[in-house]
């Protein structure tokens, strides 16, 4: 049990620091604004993540319970959705670009309303949870339902921990990411790795 949620942890880990919408959005917030109204995104976008968990908990709990082929089915669609986002980041210029253009100057309540309504209104955030937790389910005992709230919470944490960690050190890693043009294409390669192991655990 205890492996299974280390693996789950280490994967939303590196998931968390590869780039992307969520944490480029909180590291120019933080550029432009200050890291206060950056962690106000980060707040709004982590809890977002609520709906998502309670959403899958409830519906695949109870697929689960109606067939154990379906739920296989679902964990099969799961592999090769990852698998397709790898394709996707190969396929994907690995500049990361950070633009400070346009960026309205909003109060912390607004930007945690805009980061958690960013989430929620994602239909590609439901559709990755779908993915990803059903594959790292750890017991045979404990109710399904508590068991992705208990993956909900780690994921919601440990993206907490590190989306923090960016909006507090934005201005070092922007810098970094400026002069370090390499950058983009390692955690580009990171991200497929990633993807890819995440896909053949769950098929196991």
């Amino acid at each position: 049990m205890l492996e299974t949620l280390f693996s789950f942890a280490i994967a939303t880990s590196l998931l968390a620091l590869s780039p992307g919408p969520d944490n480029i959005f909180v590291l120019t917030q933080s550029i432009v604004n200050g890291k206060k109204f950056g962690l106000a995104t980060v707040f709004g976008l982590i809890s977002g993540c609520l709906v998502h968990t309670t959403l899958l908990a409830f519906g695949v709990s109870a697929i689960l319970k109606e067939s154990e082929n379906l739920f296989f089915a679902i964990k099969l669609f799961g592999a090769i959705y990852l698998l397709y986002l790898a394709y996707k980041v190969y396929k994907s210029d690995a500049t990361i670009i950070l633009s400070n253009e346009h960026v309205a100057k909003k109060t912390t309540t607004q930007l945690f309303k805009q980061g958690f309504i960013m989430n929620v209104l994602n239909p590609k955030v439901s559709i990755f949870f779908l993915a990803l937790f059903p594959g790292f389910l750890f017991s045979d005992t404990i109710s399904t339902v508590l068991q992705f709230y208990v993956l909900g919470f780690i994921f919601m944490a440990v993206s907490l921990i590190i989306f923090s960690t960016i909006a507090i050190l934005a201005g070092t890693i922007s810098e970094k990411i400026k002069e370090n043009k390499k950058i983009g294409f390692y955690l580009k390669w990171m991200q497929i790795v990633v993807f890819v192991v995440i896909a053949v655990l769950i098929l196991m």
